[in-house]
């Protein structure tokens, strides 16, 4: 993922909310109890962590029965401790403290209480990237260092695989085209990661490599489902029995049902907090609400990035903050432009506007004589039911038809769309390369020479490229 190029908008929920899923979130509520149950009989070891003896106490306190219960409290202790809930007061002794941010999580405002989850989620991303204690026992050699070699563990490696995964994920939820909220197969996830985006057929090294990485994000995703990052719905276990009698295990199982190869989906929380994360590494991770303070150029300049139905919200979110007449003038104020970019900031003026009420009309009726604004402020009064729309010169037709696909080059490039635009404006408009050579549009030829790229007809091509030469050799003198 390079961190040059923005990211797709990411629609948050707002802060109150998210501040209220984190105090529910199971990890960040265990990791509160503990510290208000901390007092001057509790006692660490020289790592922080809540020594043996105190485990089966704080387990009950939170409610922790089954294997794993004590492991369970010592990871809500831990991060108790890393996220400042829990002070340190003497570390010889052993004695600890509630500490100045437990305060945060009932009379902090919601960013406050963000700040001390993000603070979680940073110890659980750091655990999620650390293979099995009992591993790095026997990985230690006599002066208590580990010996990262025996492992077969990069911890470095370990680390940027996680991040890339969740980047993916992160990814798939924001991208318009991919399932949004909905869960992704953690073999579509592991993959992502594995399988190049060329390959044809997967080889059978590779398909063993996308295993090795399900389980691995098995693992993880487990650890981290606790801090309300993702909701995740496990690998079967019954796929991953080793069993030699025949019709049990695996082969009495549906193996073609995806969703017992594990589910997993980003919450709310999480967007928020990967969000959070990319915006701290150095990408640029927009969300939608980022330009509804900001002035109408940075508006249309930005939503210009921005996927349509991401645009639409943003556009929305922009224009509840201002009176309709305001927004228009000011709208229409940031398109105009001879420059390359100006043809797209006036279509998505165009669709802003069309979001705008009657109150706007006084803002279209002045610039109706205006050589760039005129055609859309004539497209906006019809629309609307406006009377006495005086009808465009021939001359503004033509302009304002270079700008419209000029702008949807800009927006979608060699689509579909665009092909079936000018294969409709050839076939409508007889002689309209003759006159559209002559327009005085900064884009014309550039417009010119992609409906002779586009067109299917060649015999039509060939005009079309003629006449961008023609407007090439006349900008040219």
């Amino acid at each position: 993922m390079s961190d040059s190029s923005p990211l797709p908008p990411v629609r948050l929920h707002s802060e109150a909310e998210l501040a209220r899923d984190a105090l529910s979130t199971p990890l960040l509520s265990r990791a509160a109890q503990l510290a208000r149950w901390a007092g001057p009989d509790t006692r660490i070891d020289a790592g922080g962590s809540l020594v043996d003896e105190q485990l089966p106490a704080a387990a009950e306190l939170l409610g922790l029965t089954g294997d794993d219960a004590a492991a369970d409290a010592s990871e809500a202790w831990r991060v108790a401790v890393d996220t400042g809930l829990v002070e340190v007061v003497d570390e010889e002794e052993g004695t600890v403290t509630a500490g100045e941010e437990l305060a945060q999580l009932t009379s902090g405002s919601p960013n406050d209480v963000l700040a001390v989850w993000l603070g979680a989620l940073d110890t659980l991303l750091a655990d999620a990237s650390v293979p099995d204690l009992d591993g790095l026992v026997d990985a230690m050699d006599e002066g208590g260092e580990v010996d990262f070699s025996s492992l077969d563990w990069d911890p470095e490696a370990e680390a940027e695989f996680l991040d890339g995964v969740l980047g993916n994920l992160y990814l798939l939820t924001v991208n318009e085209d991919g399932p949004g909220d909905g869960p992704v197969p953690l073999p579509a996830l592991a993959a992502s990661m594995i399988v190049p985006s060329d390959m044809g057929e997967p080889t059978n090294d590779v398909l063993e490599q996308v295993s090795d990485a399900m389980m691995r994000l098995d693992d993880q995703f487990r650890l981290l489902a606790p801090v309300g990052i993702v909701e995740y719905q496990p690998v079967d276990e019954a796929l991953m029995a080793d069993v030699d009698e025949p019709g049990e295990g695996p082969a009495a199982v549906d193996e073609t049902d995806v969703t017992r190869y594990g589910m997993v989906r980003l919450t709310p929380l999480g967007l928020y907090g990967l969000r959070a994360r990319l915006l701290e590494a150095g990408f640029a991770a927009p969300a939608v609400g980022d330009l509804a303070d900001k002035g109408a150029d940075a508006l249309l300049d930005g939503t210009s990035r921005f996927p349509q139905r991401a645009a639409q919200a943003e556009i929305e979110k922009w224009l509840a903050g201002r009176e309709p007449l305001a927004a228009a003038q000011e709208l229409l104020a940031a398109a105009r432009g001879g420059d390359p970019g100006a043809p797209l900031r006036r279509l998505l003026c165009q669709q802003a506007l069309s979001l705008v009420g009657a109150e706007a009309e006084p803002a279209l009726r002045a610039v109706l004589d205006d050589p760039e604004l005129g055609g859309l402020a004539r497209v906006w009064l019809s629309e609307h039911g406006a009377s006495d729309v005086p009808a465009p010169s021939e001359d503004l037709v033509f302009w304002l038809t270079v700008d419209t696909v000029a702008a949807q080059l800009a927006a979608e490039g060699n689509s579909e769309e665009l092909q079936a635009l000018v294969e409709g404006l050839a076939q409508q408009h007889n002689g309209f390369f003759a006159a559209a050579w002559r327009v005085d549009h900064p884009a014309t030829a550039d417009v010119l020479e992609a409906m002779g790229r586009l067109h299917p007809d060649k015999r039509i091509a060939k005009e079309a490229r003629k006449a961008a030469f023609k407007a090439r050799s006349q900008q040219g003198s």
